[in-house]
């Protein structure tokens, strides 16, 4: 009894997200409100985030042995990652659907849904809870991404997630099956072992290619990226914000613990398909993102080029990239909530005009002209939010592109580094395009714009934290790279 009481300690903050689910889906059944259903989950995520807290000074366990999940250092970071972002995703839909005359309050409970799939995928260590947690967060999101269905491009960009998605969920199972077939083993330590030993034959090889290109895909990694420029484009705002930080956190938080426990790299082959990848998302990512006019679409062109740069650490120090890796998400998922909470408050699920209901997200460049001039915090947040993204020094992402590159130098793969400064130079000159259009001279009717106090509300303090958090980590960067340093995989 007391093993099961401290194997259920260990997983309290999965827990407290899955009954923050049961008591939102209850206070719904009892009665509609928009502010109570927000208000429950938030507290929710903020007890469960307390609770792993707690874990991660050692006041409750955290290492209980499962066979399907394990609680380690590199699962405490990664979940605390998706707390903090989903909890910013929760902050903005509030003021972003509060105008949406339809129901709303079942948003919240996908939210819910979709994090507690997220941190399963942190600390998942078997295929089978490899594919259960993935599943448990991609779901939601198909309803998440259509959810302003009003609007054409939301359900398009919900019916492309779901259909894509599920060619991807296929290949992965597949992959699986391969994998089983040639080890009869499922979880990840004695696949590796398998590995060690020699006891591979071509289905696991096969196999094993087949869930990297699942995988591929659920990264938006070129050449597997083709959907997540429409779907970004039509997802409401915060549901962009969510997609863009926390399904990345845990999907990338999940590959590096499968590739590194398994050993998989070590495939020559797998290894070649992988620096193809890398080269590919770098490249096609920037050079697609340099002919954008819409705003979302640059962001999700940029963040195939990101997801090429984390990658880079795993493909020259292995096993050892976890803590570089893990800050680069971190980071990423922080400025994507301040890039897409800037668009979230100046957007709205749809904007009347006269008797037509038309798009209300403000996701074109040229809706920014001259915002400085009227809204000169709200640019400043969106300023910093894309020199971070473009790596710019006294700014949290350039101290992680910069573990990056110092990565690839460490595994003597120099032409790796020499491919992310490229790649961050292309980037620069997008985001500048970007910050020359806000500091223009402003145009005489604007189509969009913030409320007049948003500093003061919930969505836009949560943006001025996120902001002090890159500017104090890209200054001060110690206290990052110390948590890092914590999110070792547990062998």
């Amino acid at each position: 009894m007391n093993h099961f009481l401290e194997s259920l300690l260990s997983f309290a903050p999965m827990l407290v997200v899955a009954v923050t689910a049961l008591v939102v889906m209850l206070a719904i059944a009892v009665k509609r409100s928009h502010f109570w259903s927000a208000t429950l989950s938030v507290v929710g995520l903020n007890i469960a985030l307390i609770v792993l807290i707690l874990q991660a000074v050692g006041v409750l366990p955290m290492g209980v042995p499962n066979h399907l999940f394990v609680i380690d250092g590199f699962a405490v970071f990664n979940m605390a990652v998706i707390l903090i972002a989903s909890l910013a995703c929760c902050t903005l839909s509030y003021g972003y659907f509060e105008t949406l005359k339809d129901n709303k309050d079942e948003l919240y409970l996908l939210m819910l849904i979709a994090t507690l799939g997220a941190m399963l995928m942190a600390s998942a260590n078997h295929l089978a809870a490899f594919f259960m947690a993935l599943e448990l967060l991609s779901v939601p999101m198909y309803g998440m991404l259509a959810y302003t269905f009003l609007r054409a491009r939301s359900l398009e960009s919900g019916l492309k997630y779901l259909v894509l998605s599920a060619t991807a969920s296929a290949t992965l199972l597949m992959g699986m099956a391969f994998i089983f077939a040639n080890t009869g083993a499922l979880d990840f330590k004695t696949l590796g072992l398998a590995l060690a030993q020699g006891q591979i034959g071509l289905w696991f090889v096969a196999g094993a290619m087949m869930m990297l290109v699942a995988i591929a895909f659920k990264l938006s990694a070129a050449p597997f990226h083709s959907w997540v420029s429409d779907v970004y484009e039509g997802a409401p705002a915060p549901v962009a914000a969510f997609l863009a930080s926390v399904s990345k956190v845990a999907m990338m938080a999940l590959a590096i613990r499968f590739l590194t426990v398994t050993a998989i790299p070590s495939l020559t082959a797998f290894n070649a398909v992988l620096i193809l990848i890398i080269v590919s998302s770098i490249i096609l990512g920037n050079l697609l993102a340099i002919r954008q006019t819409n705003l979302k679409r640059l962001l999700a062109y940029s963040s195939i080029a990101h997801i090429g740069y984390a990658l880079v650490a795993l493909l020259s120090v292995g096993a050892g990239s976890t803590g570089v890796i893990s800050m680069y998400m971190a980071v990423y998922a922080l400025t994507s909530i301040g890039a897409f909470g800037v668009i979230t408050l100046m957007s709205s699920p749809y904007k009347e005009r006269g008797r037509t209901s038309i798009s209300g997200e403000a996701d074109e460049m040229r809706f920014y002209q001259g915002l400085f001039w009227r809204r000169p915090v709200l640019t400043a947040v969106l300023t910093i939010m894309l020199l971070s993204l473009a790596g710019i020094p006294l700014t949290a992402g350039f101290m992680t592109k910069f573990m990056v590159i110092f990565s690839s130098v460490q595994g003597m793969r120099f032409w790796a580094a020499l491919l992310v400064i490229a790649g961050s130079a292309i980037g620069l000159s997008y985001y500048l395009r970007v910050l020359t259009a806000l500091y223009q001279r402003p145009k005489a009717h604007f189509e969009f714009d913030a409320h007049h106090e948003w500093g003061i509300k919930a969505g836009g303090v949560m943006l001025l934290v996120v902001t002090a958090l890159i500017i104090v980590f890209g200054i001060l960067p110690n206290g990052l790279m110390n948590l890092a340093a914590l999110a070792t995989i547990t062998p």
